[in-house]
């Protein structure tokens, strides 16, 4: 349903503002060394345009980055290649994945999994991914937003955004008979001395802990743990972010 085209032309100017990318790679390893795993190659589902991707490959981690977007990877493969940072990137649906091997360690931030609508999809996408391509022992991290924050924060309410070269209104309509977040949002871009245009509409399942707990062991993962996405901490329970981390 999302398409992140457009969209990915003023994604990293919305996203840098509210997500210090750098602390939650400092979150990601601290996760790693607490699980006492020794992750060298590592893939980032639903990386988009890289920004959890490339601070990890600059400290030393084997990347790979995957997404559905063409337009995401390839603003991703740009700041790659302007800093001169080796990733792979590979264009394909988390739902689907098929990678030339297998890693030590699997990420999907920033509500990667929201956007997975069937729990029965979800399952079976978390069981191929940790029978086909996780290493034994490896680790899976995710974050989502939250039951609350779909429901609720977002729920059924509109938002303003104004800035110097953006301008968005962001309508949500929240079904609670299928616990999906109806996103639809209209931008206006200032391009020269004009703006241009341009709608996205994204589908997001609400997750409870409880259900995505349930999805990891059916799946086959162990050793579940919860964290409050930043800063690196437990989980509470009427947070806006739950981060997930299970071993395989």
């Amino acid at each position: 349903m999302n398409s992140y085209g457009d969209f990915a032309s003023v994604y990293d100017k919305l996203m840098h503002g509210d997500i210090n990318y750098e602390r939650l790679a400092d979150t990601i390893e601290n996760i790693l060394d607490e699980y006492d795993t020794d992750a060298n190659l590592v893939c980032d589902l639903a990386c988009g345009t890289g920004n959890v991707t490339l601070p990890l490959a600059r400290r030393g981690y084997d990347m790979i980055g995957v997404d559905l977007s063409e337009s995401m990877l390839s603003a991703a493969r740009d700041k790659a290649y302007a800093e001169n940072t080796d990733v792979l990137f590979l264009c394909q649906n988390i739902a689907n994945l098929d990678l030339y091997g297998t890693v030590d360690a699997f990420l999907c931030m920033i509500d990667g999994f929201n956007y997975i609508l069937s729990p029965q999809v979800l399952m079976d996408s978390l069981s191929r991914i940790r029978t086909c391509f996780l290493n034994p022992g490896g680790v899976l991290i995710f974050d989502v937003s939250t039951y609350k924050k779909l429901s609720q924060t977002l729920g059924s309410n509109i938002f303003v955004h104004s800035s110097g070269e953006v301008f968005y209104t962001w309508q949500n309509r929240y079904i609670s008979s299928k616990r999906l977040c109806d996103m639809y949002l209209n931008f206006f871009i200032k391009t020269g001395g004009a703006y241009r245009r341009f709608e996205e509409r994204h589908l997001q399942r609400a997750y409870t802990e409880k259900e995505l707990r349930s999805i990891l062991t059916c799946a086959g993962f162990r050793d579940i743990r919860a964290y409050s996405a930043l800063p690196f901490d437990r989980a509470e329970a009427d947070g806006q972010r739950l981060l997930l981390a299970a071993r395989g």
